[in-house]
């Protein structure tokens, strides 16, 4: 697949979820989004940027930190992430989305000090060309914090992706998905290599979804594919009997997300 296919590819899966991400997904990985915040130092007057900034969640919340003296750039490889980030805007303005993708950032060297990415590197098919472009918009002395999640063994949310995804057609592009970098080890070497060296560290979160069919609308999207509605029912089928034990009622997932966060010595 060449990198154009690869790309429309990733928009049109973005695109398909964003409303649904911006009404179920946003509040329910809240606490996660404000741990990354807390790891990233925002202090007055940064200049910020957001990766994979999708409904701008992270991005809204940086600017406030940074203040009217800062700036935050949120960029999204999804129209419909950003149409919805722009709409939720209410007086923020030292805040701008723009298009984009991490492989190729579109920001002038030495832009950012502090470089930020929720729940978005796994998604990333060039991880070496993104860590490169990282490490070119980072200030000297800036700071990049990341989150990933753990493995499908961690993390319930990630188990039903793997589990509903494995009845769709192999993806597009091997190497991404939802606990692509459960070990973060390689692209902790692929940020090295461009001058950013990393720690790891861990915390774990809930995520509550009040039915099985309200979970299944909401995160079996990334992982199925094109999936026939045959085999869409058949998966529903194995992952409710599989994860969902009590039925229709209301179930909690508990998962561990990896924060790689820039080592200042």
């Amino acid at each position: 697949m060449t990198n154009e296919e690869n790309q429309a590819w990733r928009t049109a899966m973005w695109d398909a979820i964003s409303e649904r991400y911006d009404r179920e997904l946003d509040l329910r990985f809240r606490p996660a989004q404000e741990a990354l915040l807390d790891r990233s130092g925002l202090g007055a007057n940064q200049s910020v940027l957001d990766i994979g900034t999708g409904t701008g969640s992270v991005a809204i919340a940086a600017s406030h930190a940074v203040g009217d003296g800062g700036d935050v750039t949120g960029i999204d490889v999804s129209d419909g992430m950003l149409r919805i980030a722009d709409r939720r805007l209410i007086e923020e303005t030292n805040i701008m989305f723009r298009k984009g993708s991490v492989e190729e950032i579109p920001a002038v060297d030495n832009a950012f000090d502090v470089v930020l990415a929720s729940l978005v590197m796994m998604f990333v098919p060039d991880r070496e060309a993104a860590a490169r472009e990282i490490a070119r918009v980072l200030k000297p002395g800036g700071r990049f914090v990341a989150s990933v999640w753990g493995s499908p063994e961690e993390c319930g949310l990630v188990k039903f992706q793997a589990l509903a995804g494995s009845f769709a057609p192999e993806q597009p592009t091997p190497g991404i998905g939802p606990s692509a970098l459960a070990d973060p080890l390689p692209f902790q070497a692929q940020l090295l290599d461009a001058g950013v060296d990393t720690d790891v560290e861990t915390e774990e979160f809930d995520i509550e979804f009040e039915t099985f069919d309200l979970a299944w609308d909401t995160i079996a999207t990334v992982t199925i594919g094109d999936l026939e509605p045959s085999g869409v029912a058949e998966a529903k089928r194995a992952v409710q009997d599989a994860l969902w034990p009590n039925g229709e009622g209301p179930q909690t997932f508990r998962n561990v997300v990896r924060f790689i966060v820039e080592n200042k010595g």
